[in-house]
């Protein structure tokens, strides 16, 4: 392995961020086309590919956290994702549905998973930056499906330990970034913190522990130039396929009927 250089690009991370995206990409546009203009085709692709949505989107977290670990602005990065998640939110529940477009409100989406993320790194980065990278993902790895029920109302492993969460807490709404929310409750995108946050500090001690030890060599390499420019623009790209989908399928429909 050869010691981590600042000055190179490493293109892997840039293909695997725009594979992911390209995945998150698609499978919206199947929600979108298959819920709002009821193209069975659609649907049945939504539903498909629904078992596999959490892998790319944990994939997509987990590279967010490893260039959180490389990154020395991070606590900047985290207010602009910050104000751009919440930018979304304001078109998405008070614009859109102004306009008759309504069931894409966004309250707590990925954008605003990563903005919380990356600032509650950048708050204790400094804390955690001598910490064995190897506990670290140990950690990681038992927290996360100790919490993966929480929008269940428990905390649990299988059989072996389970702790119920209070119903009281899930009747109301102020809690959902956490993932306690009542029924009431309805976001088009939703990852909440609880278990996601893991993935993300899962990613970071990866970091950690390649910018100790260096990258390997063949990781600086691009290998796929589409995936490596989605990498690169995938904030761009997230912030607008949305809408960009939403639009060309309405124009589509108003042409066929």
């Amino acid at each position: 392995m050869d010691k981590l250089k600042k000055s190179n690009r490493i293109h892997f991370l840039d293909e695997l961020r725009g594979f992911a995206v390209f995945c998150m990409v698609f499978y919206h546009a199947f929600f979108i086309i298959g819920d709002f203009f009821d193209i069975k085709i659609a649907n049945d692709l939504f539903e498909f590919f629904m078992p596999v949505e959490p892998m790319f989107a944990g994939l997509f977290i987990a590279i967010c956290g490893i260039s959180c670990s490389l990154s020395r602005s991070n606590l900047k990065r985290g207010l602009l994702l910050l104000g751009i998640a919440l930018g979304m939110t304001l078109v998405t529940v008070v614009i859109m549905p102004a306009l008759g477009m309504d069931g894409l409100q966004i309250k707590f989406g990925i954008l605003h998973f990563l903005s919380v993320a990356i600032l509650i790194y950048s708050l204790i980065q400094k804390k955690i930056r001598n910490f064995n990278p190897y506990i670290g993902i140990i950690i990681c790895a038992v927290l996360y499906p100790f919490t993966s029920g929480i929008e269940q109302g428990r905390l649990s492993f299988g059989e072996l330990l389970y702790f119920n969460i209070p119903d009281v807490l899930y009747t109301t709404n102020w809690l959902m970034p956490l993932g306690i929310y009542s029924p009431t409750f309805f976001s088009g995108d939703y990852f909440p913190i609880f278990p996601n946050i893991f993935i993300f500090f899962a990613g970071v001690f990866i970091g950690r522990y390649f910018s100790a030890f260096g990258f390997p060599e063949w990781t600086y390499k691009k290998r796929c130039g589409f995936f490596s420019f989605l990498g690169r623009k995938a904030l761009i790209i997230y912030i607008a396929h949305m809408p960009v989908i939403f639009g060309v399928a309405y124009l589509i429909d108003i042409i066929l009927r």
